[in-house]
């Protein structure tokens, strides 16, 4: 069975949003705006995603 992947992209600033919002946006490993990552979708990472869905854009990756 295949993994489910996601790609993460950080379309919004940190700036001036609540501390736990900015950590995990760090979490996920975005830095800065436009960065991207590969994630499992596992239910840790949905969590965060959706913790953070105003700031993020995500995309499902097929393998």
């Amino acid at each position: 069975m295949a993994k489910k992947m996601l790609k993460v992209t950080l379309k919004r600033s940190t700036i001036s949003r609540k501390p736990n919002q900015r950590k995990t946006v760090k979490a996920l490993g975005l830095k800065r705006i436009n960065s991207s990552v590969v994630k499992e979708a596992r239910p840790e990472i949905l969590g965060m995603i959706n913790t953070v869905s105003h700031l993020v854009q995500v995309e499902e990756i097929k393998e």
